[in-house]
């Protein structure tokens, strides 16, 4: 399984003018084939950051993902709100764990 986590900072604002684009992008992600779990959320002690994790099946089903209409324009989307920054990680993982609590 990979798992990318993803990071962007824009302005305080910026988010809202995105909230069509990030939703498509959530949707349609979704939809494709190897897409596991793909969400969007907003940090609730500083609302200029956005996070994204997903979770696919293999490398292959994320590089098909990457080539996608609905990234293309979600890239486009992102690209207008001039991030201040913006970290992508991808992690290759082999088995979940229970962790104590869950």
């Amino acid at each position: 399984m990979i798992i990318v986590a993803v990071e962007v900072v824009v302005e305080e604002g910026a988010i809202a003018k995105a909230r069509d684009a990030i939703a498509d992008m959530e949707r349609e992600s979704r939809k494709e084939p190897g897409c596991i779990r793909y969400a969007f959320s907003v940090d609730v002690s500083d609302p200029t950051i956005l996070r994204v994790i997903e979770f696919w099946k293999s490398m292959e089903d994320l590089e098909k993902h990457f080539v996608t209409p609905h990234m293309a324009a979600f890239g486009a989307a992102v690209a207008s709100l001039q991030p201040k920054s913006m970290s992508i990680k991808g992690y290759e993982a082999g088995r979940e764990v229970k962790l104590p609590g869950s």
